[in-house]
């Protein structure tokens, strides 16, 4: 386990909680922050400005990416029962909410100690490329906590509703007093960070650029903020700068090309390594989520059938991976696991998973939706119809291609903006199954989530999260209240 993650104080105390059993580690570097005097060091520093827990666990869990696969079958920890009812969980370990929300945290200290460091040193320019990494991390670490933890923004709308503190200094003590502000807010400090780090940003400040925000990631997550925001302009903008040439095709995920002749060994490996053309940001999590197979609320046969084996808008046929450990257990087998022993002759230690967190996938997709947003149709259908042509097996563009008129059949309606933002949140659910993002759509739409739940008898009942449910909101964990936070309403 690296000693860096221990180093700084994070909101609540939640580092000293939830890592508690690494507590010797800390007593060996208390405070390594008087090392700080080098762009380099600064640069390893920022390594840990980036949530290092998964989020996918319980996001996951909680979507319509999730069903009751019924009585006795797969896993039933907590991580992954209590989010698919909606209900709190008050676990800390790895895949949690509480776990997630600590990780944030913990980056955006180890961000505000970089900044700290940096404006003793405003006069050196070798240090204003990770200015623009720290800004753009709190940025990013800020976003997914106000995303998770409290209500959706509402462009246009009010969003007066508590958000999430939002950090802007190292912490001095354990449990200091923080508010919550609100949505709006939070929104305009993301705002603000954005728009000073991205200017700074230098792919050639890192030997592994994916590892950290590089220019096109920035500016892909910049184009996720501003979807959420519904500022759409904004979006094309944002992506159009991660891709200047706008050649978007040769950095998708090549589906029905090298990855279907790839063993299943060598699949996970290629999803989540820094060459991989599709992957913008990579984060190193503590997590097991690459080994959750079979829980019993998950990926199951009905989600199986409803994706792949039935008609989807293209009318062909899908490339992805489907794997299943007995049915009807399946899973995409997108990642694996790095096991981390605590010693050399150990026999336990820590799991870790390597978690892409931005990609060129999700970049052109939100593209393609924020063209449909402003009704400028053609632009939406030829994002749609570059993504296709890298999923579907035999991709022919005549027979596979999205039409307005394919898309107003499909989903029944008259209205093609309708019809195509229905198109693209179809192939997103598709494409991001078991990685989490569903979950944000959901939000973004207010989508209501039907669950089922099976008895023990094999009975049938089914339950409902709506668009004004509290429950969509995650709790924030018990212990941010010593630190003057109040809860979200249950």
């Amino acid at each position: 386990m690296n000693v860096r993650r221990y180093l700084i104080y994070t909101l609540a105390g939640s580092a000293i909680s939830v890592f508690s059993s690494c507590s010797n580690f800390l007593e060996q570097a208390p405070d390594m922050r008087t090392q700080l005097n080098s762009p380099e060091k600064v640069a390893e520093l920022l390594t840990t400005a980036y949530p290092q827990a998964d989020y996918i666990t319980f996001t996951e869990s909680a979507s319509d990416n999730a069903e009751d696969k019924g009585e006795g079958v797969g896993n039933v920890d907590v991580r992954y029962v209590n989010p698919y009812f909606w209900e709190d969980v008050s676990d800390n370990e790895e895949g949690s909410v509480n776990n997630y929300w600590a990780a944030c945290y913990t980056a955006i200290a180890a961000a505000n100690q970089a900044l700290a460091t940096i404006e003793q040193h405003a006069d050196d320019n070798a240090y204003l490329p990770y200015k623009g990494e720290a800004l753009m991390a709190r940025a990013y670490a800020h976003f997914m906590l106000v995303t998770l933890y409290a209500k959706a923004y509402v462009p246009g709308g009010d969003n007066s509703s508590p958000g999430i503190p939002y950090v802007l200094s190292p912490e001095k003590v354990v449990n200091g007093q923080y508010t919550r502000g609100t949505v709006a807010s939070v929104y305009t400090q993301i705002e603000k960070d954005i728009e000073e780090g991205m200017p700074l940003i230098r792919n050639t400040a890192y030997k592994v650029q994916k590892y950290h925000f590089n220019v096109a990631a920035a500016h892909a997550f910049a184009a996720r903020f501003y979807l959420f925001k519904g500022d759409y302009n904004k979006v094309i903008e944002e992506a159009g700068e991660a891709f200047p040439s706008n050649n978007f095709a040769p950095s998708l995920r090549p589906w029905n090309s090298r990855y279907a002749a790839m063993t299943l060994d060598a699949f996970p490996i290629a999803f989540t390594q820094a060459s991989e053309n599709s992957n913008l940001l990579i984060a190193e999590a503590s997590s097991l989520w690459a080994r959750t197979t079979s829980p019993r609320f998950g990926y199951g046969e009905r989600i199986n059938q409803e994706i792949f084996n039935s008609p989807n808008p293209s009318g062909g046929s899908f490339a992805y991976k489907i794997l299943y450990y007995q049915v009807p257990n399946y899973t995409m087998g997108k990642f694996r696991e790095h096991f981390v022993r605590s010693s050399a002759n150990a026999n336990i230690g820590f799991p870790y998973t390597m978690i892409p967190l931005l990609t060129v996938d999700e970049l052109i997709l939100n593209r393609a939706e924020a063209y449909a947003a402003l009704g400028q149709n053609d632009q939406a259908i030829a994002d749609i119809n570059t993504f296709l042509s890298t999923r579907i097996t035999s991709y022919n563009a005549a027979v596979h291609g999205i039409t307005l008129a394919k898309a107003t059949n499909f989903f029944e309606t008259t209205d093609p903006k309708a019809a195509l933002i229905e198109t693209i949140l179809y192939f997103k659910k598709v494409e991001f199954l078991q990685e989490g993002l569903r979950w944000l759509d959901v939000l973004r739409h207010r989508i209501t989530i039907t669950h089922n739940v099976t008895d023990i008898n094999g009975n049938e009942t089914f339950i409902e999260l709506g668009p004004d449910d509290p429950r969509r909101v995650f709790q924030i964990p018990q212990d941010a209240i010593k630190s003057g936070i109040e809860l979200n309403p249950r």
